[in-house]
């Protein structure tokens, strides 16, 4: 079995983590990915506590092994953080900034902190701030990054860690993927697209086949997604969504005056709600690429991880091999 210090400090048998998907309800799926070993996250963007606290219940009625909660500055919704620290999850992941003082109260609680990191300066910040691990994720990731790409980011980030897990996010949806990372230094992955496309994800069927079916290519960074997205909390965060293309962002891309905010945001928030998120913003990055099929979250879990550790075992005998005597 692959494992790495990652699994020690957040409790779990592979270093895998779920990424979480903000408002979209993805209990099944955590769960699932908790009990293959990995560790499960549920997000929390613009859902009621309410809501969230039914989730987190249902979460603890699969499974008991650890898991994380995300919350992010696109807003931070502090009474949802507020019942996060009351409901004491295993961690708190968190991105688009780096709150201090967010940090310090989960700490307070006995919680650790995942944070997640688009740049070096973010990175920097993370350690300053004392988090447990550090996401580094690349510009290939989808939903909300940043734009240096994840093997350039993954490297510089590990230098600066002081000795903090690194976790690497952004493009990686195989076993070729985790094993390239842990050559970077990461002590991990963070898979996203990947695991969307799982039998246990609760979104629409017609965003997982359009997954399976994507290019690269087909996904898109949106330069002007301030148009129709929640305002960030703080004046320092930030961070661009990727998403597959639908007639809505063709027209935010091109004509971006002609979306009101006030009108698109809301109609947006109530579609998610509503199971409809993708028709217009299906997050996915280019790693859809990569996924050909639709599969229970325990089998793409065991195939990353089995896969990895052949990879990484195959070099090293090649390396070996073709070292002179």
């Amino acid at each position: 079995m692959l494992r790495t210090r990652l699994c020690d400090v957040l409790g779990i048998e592979v270093p895998l983590i779920g990424a979480p998907y903000g408002p979209f309800d993805q209990v099944e799926l955590a769960a699932a990915i908790c009990e293959s070993g990995g560790l499960g996250s549920l997000g929390t963007a613009v859902r009621p506590v309410a809501d969230l606290r039914r989730q987190w219940a249902r979460m603890r009625e699969l499974t008991d092994r650890p898991f994380a909660i995300n919350h992010t500055l696109r807003p931070l919704n502090e009474e949802a953080f507020q019942a996060t620290l009351d409901e004491r999850p295993a961690a708190i992941s968190f991105h688009l900034g780096v709150p201090d003082d967010l940090v310090e109260r989960a700490h307070d609680a006995g919680i650790l902190w995942i944070q997640q990191v688009m740049d070096v300066q973010q990175a920097e910040q993370a350690v300053r701030a004392g988090t447990d691990v550090i996401v580094a994720q690349g510009g290939e990731a989808g939903g909300q990054g940043g734009e240096v790409s994840t093997v350039v980011l993954v490297p510089q980030v590990v230098d600066i860690a002081a000795g903090t897990p690194v976790v690497a996010a952004g493009g990686i949806a195989d076993g070729r993927g985790l094993a390239a990372a842990l050559v970077l230094g990461a002590q991990g992955v963070a898979i996203g697209t990947r695991l969307l496309a799982s039998v246990e994800m609760n979104i629409a069927a017609e965003w997982k086949s359009r997954i399976v079916a994507a290019e690269a290519r087909d996904t898109i960074k949106l330069a002007h997604s301030d148009r129709f997205m929640p305002p960030f909390s703080r004046p320092d965060a930030y961070g661009f969504p990727r998403s597959l293309r639908t007639a809505f962002l063709e027209d935010v891309e091109a004509h971006p005056e002609r979306v009101q905010p006030a009108e698109a945001g809301p109609r947006i928030v109530e579609a998610m709600l509503a199971g409809r998120g993708h028709e217009f913003l299906p997050f996915t990055g280019p790693s859809a690429a990569l996924v050909h099929d639709i599969l229970p979250a325990a089998e793409i879990v065991r195939r990353i991880v089995d896969d990895a550790e052949t990879i990484l075992h195959r070099t090293a005998e090649s390396c070996t091999r073709a070292a002179p005597h």
